[in-house]
């Protein structure tokens, strides 16, 4: 029995990608955005004709890219996007899809030169426990690529206190069925995502120093199309189990799973953290 999983958050991360398969989105920003995540990702470290693993690869939007500068790459989800995926992918010969959980771990213990897992195991009952069943399949000193929600520490009290009423909002809008949880988030993205985006982008152009842009609510969006915006809102609103981490949380997390030499990207999105697994 797959016990590290929420049936129903696994659910609606199919209808998500189901309704969002990154089909529309734009080239150009598919790469900045892979970019953004994969910022720290040590690819000389990695051997000729690697394999590796994306733990919770949805669409495949993150695959489509990573799958080009490696041997195999493993695509392992859970839902029903596995299926976007393969159609996203069918004209990436070296990807193979399993459909599993992160506790199943799909893959033989030690034999992944690397692996990645963004945006994933912080809608899993136990996260701590996720990255530990990653860490088994890697080999001794292979790199793994982790994105977990922060907690926001890095963050003003006003911040915070926008985020926990964002927070209350997204208990009742993930708890509808998935037609109005997709209808509700629509809307969110465009009075809230959208405008708020839009202004950080203004203030930026008007000569604001990037630090004080930074500091806006939903500026991460600032230079994205409205398709990634409806497609986050979703994410962030429609999706029943999420927990947070503070910087220093996911480090212990990662240090008890295995991992060692443990260094975090300075920029959005927090956190993204890449570690290797320890030599014995």
């Amino acid at each position: 029995m797959n016990k590290n999983k929420d049936q129903k958050t696994v659910d609606g991360f199919g209808d998500e990608w189901e309704r969002f398969d990154q089909s529309a989105l734009n080239l150009t920003e598919h790469h900045e955005l892979f970019h953004k995540y994969f910022a720290i990702f040590p690819w000389s470290s990695l051997p000729d004709d690697s394999v590796g693993f994306d733990m919770g690869c949805g669409s495949g939007r993150w695959a489509k890219i990573l799958a080009q500068r490696v041997g195999t790459l493993n695509c392992i989800d859970p839902s029903s996007a596995l299926e976007v995926a393969k159609r996203n992918l069918k004209d990436v010969p070296n990807c193979i899809f399993h459909s599993a959980g992160v506790d199943e771990e799909p893959l033989q213990a030690s034999s992944q030169d690397f692996g990645v897992s963004l945006g994933v195991l912080h809608h899993i009952p136990d996260t701590a426990e996720g990255i530990k069943a990653c860490v088994r399949m890697l080999k001794p000193g292979a790199p793994f690529l982790l994105y977990l929600y922060y907690a926001l520490d890095n963050r003003s009290f006003w911040f915070r206190f926008l985020w926990k009423m964002s927070n209350f909002a997204r208990f009742f809008v993930s708890k509808l069925p998935h037609g109005l949880r997709y209808l509700v988030s629509q809307i969110i993205a465009s009075v809230i995502y959208l405008p708020l985006a839009r202004s950080a982008k203004i203030f930026e152009k008007l000569g604001a120093s990037e630090s004080l842009v930074n500091t806006l609510p939903l500026s991460f969006y600032r230079n994205l199309s409205f398709y990634t915006m409806r497609t986050d809102a979703l994410d962030r609103f429609g999706t029943r189990l999420e927990h947070r981490f503070t910087k220093s949380e996911i480090t212990s997390m990662m240090l008890e799973a295995g991992l060692e030499d443990i260094v975090f990207s300075d920029n959005d999105p927090y956190w993204v953290a890449v570690g290797y697994r320890k030599n014995s």
